[in-house]
């Protein structure tokens, strides 16, 4: 018979679990996969925990994305429910994911993203050399690279002219850690304000960039994205394109800096090890916590729970990739390991289109950043971090360094 648990404080188990979450995931996963939680900020859900638990629900018909037809939008974002930044794939079950998913990636190629390294290296170097020219030989290393790299390679790429990049940071982080429904409101109110007028200025002169090839692909069966969905689509190029980069450079290093012997390792064998850093540092403490909310469809049983219909679901990717049952010794950090087969980028259909892109753009930005700076370091005097709030992303808001 299938079990109504009671409701977990996720703080109770451990104050400090923003800062640290994977002992908290862990004691869930040694009692069973689902988890009826209260998150840090009030709000309850179901929490998937353990690998193939995991997995399992990425492909599970029951676990919805499509929340505009299915459910209630303002279960989990302060917008409305037919939203244009919302008319995204990220946001729809088959078959509309898939044809969203088909026209996005027709010119979102292997091909584009190769062509971009040249450009990815450029722009690392021009902030490399800004970084180099401070006589402190120190600063915030998420303001000063981790954030304005991906920043500008994914504007460029979509054709964003320079916009007001501290203006877009308030957005983007209101969209995937809101810290207040107002803010929230305002964010999804401003952007596709922006973006609208963009659209409507590549649609009179196209580019070679992403968005003009979005507003002008046509399958075979003359199919073409809608007004709302170049709005959405855009919406979500723009803060996935940056997200995942920005704080898998930021997590990565935390986690080399407190590896010291590690992070020696890498930079005496670059060429050697420094795939596999990067896919370790993605297994070990990735960009992406927890998926985005899913919506029960139907009662759900889980192992021997049921997840009741219209419930708000989490995956946690962050401890399926910590899960002793898939990689041993899971929490000890090791450039050696091989860590294929986490899910740092999602599974299933709604894994990250932009993987390989993220990919590239870390390859790039460790290499030359260990490479320029053979001294770099935490600084010693700002030991004290912000950490993301929510349970979406999972990294710092600055990370002060020194060289």
């Amino acid at each position: 018979m299938a079990l109504q648990p009671a409701i977990v404080e996720l703080l109770e188990i451990s104050p400090d679990f923003v800062r640290d979450p994977y002992p908290v995931y862990a004691k869930l996963r040694e009692q069973g996969p689902v988890h009826h939680v209260r998150a840090p900020g009030g709000r309850e859900t179901w929490l998937v925990v353990g690998h193939d638990a995991c997995r399992a629900a990425f492909n599970d018909p029951r676990l919805s994305r499509d929340w505009r037809r299915s459910g209630n939008v303002g279960q989990i974002i302060n917008a409305d429910q037919d939203h244009p930044a919302l008319a995204h794939m990220l946001m729809a079950d088959p078959p509309d994911h898939t044809r969203l998913r088909r026209l996005v990636s027709r010119e979102f190629t292997p091909r584009r993203i190769e062509a971009l390294a040249p450009r990815i290296q450029q722009i690392t170097d021009e902030l490399l050399d800004a970084m180099e020219a401070d006589p402190k030989r120190r600063t915030d290393l998420i303001d000063a690279f981790a954030f304005p790299l991906p920043m500008t390679v994914i504007c460029e790429l979509l054709g964003v002219p320079e916009l007001d990049r501290d203006a877009f940071r308030a957005w983007s982080n209101e969209m995937v850690a809101p810290t207040s429904p107002e803010a929230e409101a305002s964010a999804y109110a401003q952007m596709p304000r922006f973006l609208n007028g963009l659209i409507d200025a590549k649609r009179a002169a196209p580019g070679e960039d992403l968005l003009s090839g979005m507003i002008h692909a046509v399958d075979d069966g003359g199919d073409r994205l809608t007004p709302d969905e170049l709005i959405g689509m855009s919406v979500l190029l723009l803060i996935a394109g940056h997200e995942t980069t920005v704080n898998m450079i930021g997590n990565g290093l935390r986690a080399l800096f407190a590896h010291p012997e590690q992070l020696a390792d890498l930079r005496a064998d670059l060429d050697g090890l420094l795939d596999g850093a990067i896919e370790e540092m993605l297994r070990h403490d990735g960009p992406v916590e927890n998926s985005t909310e899913r919506l029960a469809l139907e009662d759900v049983e889980m192992g021997g729970v049921v997840i009741p219909a219209g419930s708000t679901v989490l995956i946690s990717m962050a401890d399926a990739d910590r899960d002793p049952a898939r990689f041993e010794d899971a929490d000890r950090f090791d450039i050696r390991r091989d860590a294929r087969g986490h899910i740092a980028f999602g599974h299933g259909l709604h894994h990250c289109l932009g993987a390989p892109l993220a990919r590239t753009e870390g390859r790039i930005a460790l290499r030359s950043l260990l490479e320029r700076f053979p001294e770099l370091g935490r600084d010693a005097g700002n030991e004290k971090l912000s950490w993301v709030p929510g349970m979406l992303i999972r990294g710092v808001r600055e990370l002060p360094v020194r060289w």
